[in-house]
């Protein structure tokens, strides 16, 4: 997304069933036109990975196997397309590759040893990025968190191990820079059938943040319903906080609450039970807490200005709970009230009767200028007015109704994160 006085560029990647494709959504001269990347046979064994879309209009590919990072004019059918976690600070940028579906493990990268992450970095002259290293870490989802301020390293989340490793994160020291340097287990024996601290275990971890505040982590174990805090300084799991019912984190924009997702399918046979969640990181306390009937909250998101909370619905479940479901808007809380939830408008938009439904934002001086909402059971892209939260234009992406995700990326080599 290019921030120009009144143009701007954005990639949408639009994952189906059977592979991906990439539209570029350009504004300029008062106008809006969808341009499709043309497709291209099978990238080979293995598929090549999208990272994003260069300054010129062209997909950025991984090669996994060389490790390289070329640019081409079309997208291979069998693109992956991996999640970007922007290092705060730097021009890298940590791409995960959760393993193949039955074992969690990448097998191109790591064999049977667990999945990887691939760190890439832009280049200053908006060439080709180049890849930094693939790091192997554990098995599964991972999500990346970076304590610059207290401490050299980085930690990833391990899914299906239930585990967390720590990798260097000093470019001076060239012996262990990128490579795992560690592990924290996760286990809490106490929850596990046999009762002995074990890997894997049961915690599903997935969502995972840093507060400049404590100058912790806190990471949430999925399986457990509990946070794990992290001292990055001592490098050791410290404490475990309560957190039933959500699925993941995300942090304020001043450090101090996290907020948390879910939803409850069990109780209610008829209806999903949404739910939004505050924690207080300098009391460790659960002190907010909002139940969302019909509503399955899928991304969350800040505004640039912090004083907004935007929370998509999607889909879950199945039968008359998913029929129930709303499906169709944005929720937007005031950010300025916490620990207050204070819902203060809803953004009716097109329907996403699927799992995910991200939100990118263009900025201009630090105010939120536009919101882009994908509709992917429209296979649509809603246009907002960043004050008004009123939909400027609603365009069709020219693919199919059948989107089962959809993801953006920021236009050239300089950005690269996946909104």
């Amino acid at each position: 997304m290019r921030n120009e006085p009144d143009n701007w560029i954005l990639a949408c990647h639009l994952q189906y069933k059977d592979g991906g494709a990439v539209r570029i959504v350009e504004h300029a001269a008062g106008r809006t036109r969808v341009h499709a990347v043309p497709d291209a046979a099978p990238g080979g064994e293995p598929a090549p990975a999208y990272l994003g879309v260069t300054s010129d209009r062209r997909v950025l590919l991984l090669d996994r196997v060389a490790r390289t990072v070329g640019a081409a004019d079309s997208l291979p059918r069998d693109a992956l397309a991996f999640y970007a976690y922007p290092e705060p600070g730097t021009r890298r940028f940590w791409y995960t590759n959760d393993g193949d579906d039955e074992t969690g493990n990448d097998p191109v990268c790591c064999g049977d040893k667990g999945a990887s992450m691939t760190v890439v970095e832009a280049d200053a002259g908006n060439g080709l990025p180049r890849v930094l290293n693939t790091i192997c870490v554990g098995r599964g989802h991972h999500v990346p968190t970076f304590p610059g301020d207290a401490a050299a390293r980085v930690y990833v989340s391990n899914l299906l191990d239930g585990t967390v490793s720590v990798v260097s994160n000093d470019p001076g020291s060239s012996r262990d820079y990128l490579q795992v340097v560690g592990a924290i287990n996760l286990c809490e024996p106490e929850r596990e059938k046999d009762g002995v601290l074990c890997v894997p275990n049961n915690a599903f971890p997935h969502g995972q943040v840093y507060s400049p505040v404590t100058r912790r982590i806190y990471g949430l174990n999925n399986g457990y319903g509990t946070i794990a805090v992290i001292d990055p300084v001592a490098d050791r799991l410290e404490s475990r906080i309560a957190f039933p019912g959500c699925s993941n984190l995300l942090l304020s924009p001043d450090g101090r609450f996290i907020v948390g997702k879910g939803a409850d399918r069990k109780r209610d046979p008829e209806h999903v039970l949404g739910r939004l969640q505050l924690l207080d990181v300098t009391s460790g306390t659960l002190v907010e807490s909002a139940e969302l009937k019909d509503v399955y909250p899928s991304t969350c998101r800040f505004n640039a200005e912090g004083t907004r909370l935007y929370v998509t619905t999607a889909a879950t479940g199945k039968g008359v709970q998913r029929e129930n479901l709303i499906i169709d808007r944005v929720l937007v809380y005031d950010a300025t009230a916490f620990p207050a939830l204070r819902l203060v408008d809803e953004i009716v938009t097109g329907e996403a009767d699927c799992g995910r439904r991200p939100i990118a934002f263009l900025t201009e001086g630090g105010a939120t200028r536009l919101i882009f909402i994908p509709n992917p059971s429209e296979d649509s892209l809603a246009v907002v007015d960043g004050a008004s939260h009123r939909v400027i234009e609603t365009l069709r992406l020219g693919g199919t109704a059948s989107v089962v995700e959809l993801n953006f990326s920021l236009l050239g080599a300089e950005n690269l994160y996946g909104c």
